[in-house]
């Protein structure tokens, strides 16, 4: 008999679903998932402490098969992952119809300076003109990362007239490969970042590249707080070096309340909210659970698969 080891918080949309015939492990605590995964061999670990998901995985010697809500996976131990040829399923696009519209939305945002038209309102004054006078309509934007979440950022990017470059390692129409686009920064209005934290991603964004771009220039971060040398994009922010960012995501997170970018005029802080402005993600990850567990019990291959000697 099969045996499944599962976060009790997607229980109500998966348990009648599940194909007859397995022996279920539900848990509520880090404590009852321990107990939970030791002979389990399919698992669904997600809490909110992921450092309690690191050591579920760890104790879970019999696992062939992690599935998780997440799509990035970096804060697990992936030589763990690695070490026991455990097959893992992640999050990929999960969320990123949202996380699509909160680009759009940071950048619109910013474009019509719609935080001062709100704090105005909470003053009760009638501005006479806008705070933001940009229009997204002719401007250039550079998207580093065509994953399932560029995927969907590019068309409604270019449903606004943007004229949009992407970043990947295949040719094609407004295409930079990636020792190309660096040496084009400067031809940007907006830089969107959505690559998945690697060790070849991380600081990508440097003082080099913030000295690359145009004045008024626009980061957007929906990736991870780590792609980006933080204390270098605060100093360009503090010098109006660039027109500003719109940071999802942030190092660390959350961000210290004591924290320079909390204050900057030209920083914009969602707090991680992309993909959480939505409410369809349990639904549409119980329905690809219950679909990848049909083909697992069928000896099919599962998607879509976490690589973690590449980390995404």
């Amino acid at each position: 008999m099969t045996t499944l080891a599962i976060s009790g918080l997607i229980r109500p949309m998966l348990e009648p679903r599940l194909p007859d015939g397995l022996d279920v492990r539900w848990f509520m605590t880090p404590e009852q998932a321990m107990e939970a995964v030791a002979d389990a061999e399919i698992g669904w670990f997600d809490m909110n402490d992921q450092a309690a998901m690191a050591e579920t995985l760890r104790a879970a010697k019999q696992l062939k098969w992690l599935n998780s809500i997440y799509a990035g996976l970096d804060f697990l131990p992936l030589d763990v992952l690695i070490e026991r040829g455990i097959t893992v399923t992640n999050g990929a696009g999960i969320n990123a119809v949202t996380i699509a519209e909160y680009v759009v939305m940071g950048m619109l945002n910013i474009a019509k300076g719609y935080r001062e038209v709100v704090r105005a309102q909470d003053r009760h004054e009638w501005l006479l003109d806008s705070p933001g006078k940009r229009e997204l309509a002719g401007s250039k934007a550079l998207l580093l990362g065509y994953g399932a979440i560029g995927r969907l950022i590019e068309p409604r990017l270019k449903a606004f007239d943007i004229d949009v470059s992407v970043v990947r390692r295949s040719s094609g129409e407004n295409t930079l490969r990636p020792d190309e686009w660096r040496a084009r920064l400067g031809e940007f209005d907006w830089i969107i970042l959505a690559v998945p934290a690697t060790p070849e991603t991380e600081g990508m964004i440097g003082a080099g590249e913030l000295a690359a771009m145009k004045a008024d220039a626009v980061i957007v971060n929906i990736a991870r707080g780590s792609v980006i040398d933080q204390p270098a994009l605060v100093e360009a922010l503090e010098k109006k070096a660039i027109g500003g960012a719109f940071l999802d995501v942030t190092s660390p997170e959350p961000l210290p309340a004591d924290h320079p970018l909390w204050s900057l005029p030209n920083a914009h802080i969602s707090m991680h909210l992309s993909g959480r402005a939505q409410d369809k993600m349990f639904i549409r990850s119980a329905d690809r659970f219950i679909d990848n567990l049909g083909k697992y019990l069928r000896g099919e291959p599962v998607a879509p698969v976490f690589d973690p000697r590449l980390g995404y």
